[in-house]
């Protein structure tokens, strides 16, 4: 398919070692890069938000044939549990037998890289790279920014090294890139519910569980030993924030007031609390991704999205996707490749980051919103009559792999629809109606 060359990645996070098995896949030799300690060697905890796959990463992982390992260690839920101060409810994710999983994010990152190394990629360990030139990908390697630094010279060089990625930072100072980067005033911190002594979870296992309360929530999904890992969102100022919380009694009275079913499950709660970091969230858009046929960017590097579409792992993955397509099409033409890749990723990037932007309101506020569940249960209702008239929003995002920027331009429409079928009189009572019904068909047109 391809005339094999040398490849480096830098960045051996999940996306970077995926895109290191399809380039092993097209034949090429792959060294993968990254300045942090071999993970399998050390201790992950401390900054971590479970990762939730969907249909895209799991196309992505089955195109490469690896899809049944990770599977291994993934749990599938199929609901959301709410948590709210006085009541507790489920909302189901999509039709029947459809789930998102689960999926440890330090476990995921230790498969992914043995799955790479047995592709037969090459991983270089705490080597930092500072720079790289753009014409002749060479990366330059050093112990300091300002010290001796070596040369290594590829034919080609992928930048998978996150949001502040070192290899867009030299592409930055090239002419016309765009880039820029917005931090979300809220932050969050990992807190953690252990299992039970015989190793069952104290909550359901196939559920998201979201204690919504507007502008701060905290989220807790299911690991394979019982535990469930716990994600504080909070405004890092204000008066229901990480800086109001600062000494024990207060942490400890906030979650007694309210989010008071968690004391009994979370046994280190202010442990925890001051043990781990308060860490921040970013959305970051830059253009071009690539640079001749020389260098590219993928992943987080590219697009950076905050996490509450739980689809930044999901979109990388699908970046790789697309690139292999690209690869199939123009064969040795890595100009067109390139090109191609960033042109269609590009749009979908920007539209994931507007929806994990918009969902962060609906899992803190609406899902406690009484209109808000009303209109979920009319879309789910007409959805399963006219299943080809009206796919819910977050299905096509999660259960599809149709375009992100499609989903996000057809969810504006059946909203504003949803908008006038809330007007309608009665509408709490004649909600699973015919009326209903055949006002949404009409407004469909």
């Amino acid at each position: 398919m391809q005339t094999p060359i040398k490849i480096a990645v830098v960045g051996s996070g999940l996306v970077g070692s995926l895109l290191a098995i399809y380039l092993r896949k097209a034949g090429h030799t792959v060294h993968v890069y990254d300045r942090s300690p071999d993970i399998r060697k050390i201790q992950f905890s401390g900054r971590s938000i479970n990762l939730a796959m969907s249909n895209r990463g799991w196309k992505a992982l089955d195109g490469v044939g690896i899809g049944n390992e990770v599977r291994k260690i993934a749990i599938p839920m199929e609901k959301r549990a709410i948590h709210l101060v006085d009541k507790f409810n489920f909302q189901n994710y999509g039709q029947e037998g459809e789930s998102i999983y689960s999926i440890s994010r330090g476990i995921l990152n230790r498969k992914m890289i043995d799955l790479a190394e047995a592709a037969g990629a090459e991983f270089f360990f705490e080597q930092k790279i500072w720079d790289v030139s753009l014409d002749d990908a060479t990366l330059h390697i050093g112990e300091t920014e300002r010290g001796a630094w070596e040369d290594k010279k590829y034919d080609m060089v992928f930048g998978a090294d996150g949001a502040f990625s070192r290899i867009r930072h030299r592409m930055q100072r090239q002419s016309m890139f765009d880039y820029s980067q917005e931090f979300l005033p809220i932050g969050y911190k990992e807190l953690n519910i252990p299992a039970n002594a015989d190793g069952t979870h104290k909550l359901d296992k196939n559920s998201f569980h979201i204690w919504p309360r507007g502008e701060y929530m905290l989220i807790a999904l299911p690991n394979l030993d019982g535990s469930f890992t716990c994600t504080l969102f909070m405004p890092f100022e204000g008066e229901n924030s990480f800086a109001s919380l600062n000494d024990i009694k207060l942490v400890e009275a906030f979650f007694e007031k309210n989010l008071p079913d968690t004391i009994d499950v979370i046994p280190k709660l202010a442990e925890d609390f001051f043990k781990n970091p308060t860490s921040t969230l970013v959305t970051m858009k830059c253009y071009p991704w690539t640079y001749e046929d020389k260098i590219a960017l993928i992943g987080d590097a590219s697009h950076a999205i905050v996490p509450f579409y739980g689809q930044g792992m999901n979109a990388g993955f699908e970046d790789i996707s697309v690139l292999y397509e690209m690869m199939e099409k123009y064969g040795d033409d890595w100009k067109s490749i390139f090109s191609e890749y960033q042109k269609s990723r590009k749009p979908n990037a920007d539209a994931i980051a507007e929806l994990s932007y918009r969902n962060f309101l609906e899992m803190s506020s609406k899902t406690a919103d009484e209109n808000f569940l009303l209109q979920k249960k009319i879309e789910k209702s007409f959805s399963d009559k006219h299943p080809e008239k009206w796919i819910p929003l977050y299905s096509r995002v999660t259960f599809s792999d149709r375009p992100y920027a499609e989903a996000l331009a057809i969810g504006d429409y059946q909203n504003a629809i949803m908008e006038e079928v809330l007007k309608m009189e009665n509408i709490t009572e004649i909600w699973d109606s015919e009326a209903v019904e055949n006002k949404i068909l009409e407004l469909l047109g």
